[in-house]
């Protein structure tokens, strides 16, 4: 028999191979695998939506440059993030840890720190988890359950030709972070009394090690009466998740590199480190900005957002997915984002 490299086939398609064929057998599976969320119709009018991250050690994080604190706020808003892509609201989480011998209880008690802080300023719950001994380091798995009316949850499929691409926020800033988080480990080897230099780059540290769930996006899209079509979270970076709603909906799109939202600061480490700015934007991750897509009858409106950006359109789908450089070139579209099976 040919084995297949996981390597070869990424996330998301491994996800595909392995769920295919496992058909929903409960009429309360409303949504399975497939979308930021899994949609569970509860009999009424609201629904729970439910997802899950796994963030591992060595893979997901470094504990030489993250602090525990840090962690455990990211940990905990990584998965409200996939709650509130699906236009919901985030309510409890269950938290389970693997933990090996080199942790003590005062630093799984920071780590905690940091999941409470979430907790907190997102008025979520804590209502459960699992522990368990490791020996690779520390794991994470944490699960959110949020809730949203049946009629106001928002798919990837929803995308239709000439709807408006929009993106919360900027794009980047936190693949910049972990880049030059990268440099000043790497300068601080062997070095006892080092002092990483980060003057004038806190917003890419924050971006990096604290991101935020973009609530505040949904509370202006209601405020100006904007329902958008299609919607998820940028975690794995702009190129794929434009590709992820192009497939869903079964669409094209045109984006604008002109159009793409920078930060300062992004543009000035990109320059620093001799690193293409443009390919960060696109394909960096871990922005959690929210990616969402409306009809063209909402132009004015969008144009109202203090929150969000126009950067293109959505097309049929035979004319590709494609980004219009600032001299007019059409680049295609390809998923270079964030794939763990690669790295």
């Amino acid at each position: 028999m040919q084995e297949t490299e996981i390597s070869t086939l990424g996330e998301f398609g491994l996800i595909e191979r392995l769920t295919k064929g496992f058909e929903p057998k409960n009429a309360s599976t409303l949504l399975g695998v497939g979308d930021d969320c899994a949609v569970i119709g509860t009999g009424g009018e609201l629904c729970s939506l439910v997802t899950t991250d796994l963030l591992l050690e060595g893979i997901h994080f470094d504990l030489t440059y993250v602090p525990l604190t840090h962690l455990g706020y990211k940990a905990v808003v990584v998965n409200l993030s996939d709650v509130v892509a699906m236009n919901g609201t985030p309510r409890q989480i269950t938290v389970s840890l693997g933990i090996s011998k080199r942790f003590t209880l005062e630093h799984i008690e920071q780590l905690y720190a940091g999941i409470r802080m979430a907790c907190v300023d997102y008025g979520v719950d804590l209502v459960g988890g699992d522990t368990s001994a490791s020996v690779t380091g520390l794991i994470i798995s944490i699960t959110c359950m949020g809730e949203a009316k049946k009629d106001d949850i928002v798919y990837r499929s929803g995308a239709r030709d000439t709807d408006l691409i929009c993106v919360s926020g900027d794009l980047g800033a936190a693949y910049m972070g972990l880049q030059l988080l990268e440099r000043e480990r790497v300068a601080s080897a062997g070095i006892s009394d080092f002092e990483p230099d980060f003057a004038g780059r806190e917003y890419l540290l924050q971006r990096q090690l604290k991101p935020e769930a973009r609530v505040d996006v949904l509370d202006e899209l209601r405020s100006l009466g904007i329902r958008p079509t299609a919607m998820m979270d940028v975690s794995d970076g702009l190129s794929s998740e434009l590709l992820h709603i192009c497939k869903a909906s079964g669409v094209g799109c045109r984006v604008y590199e002109d159009r793409i939202p920078i930060d300062y600061q992004t543009a000035s480490m990109a320059e620093e480190l001799n690193m293409n700015l443009v390919t960060a934007a696109m394909n960096g991750g871990e922005d959690y900005e929210l990616l969402f897509t409306v009809p063209l009858t909402d132009h004015e409106k969008v144009a109202q957002m203090k929150t969000a950006h126009l950067i293109g359109h959505i097309t049929k789908p035979d004319l590709g997915a494609y980004m219009i450089t600032r001299d007019d070139a059409e680049i295609e579209i390809r998923a270079q984002g964030w794939n763990a099976f690669k790295q």
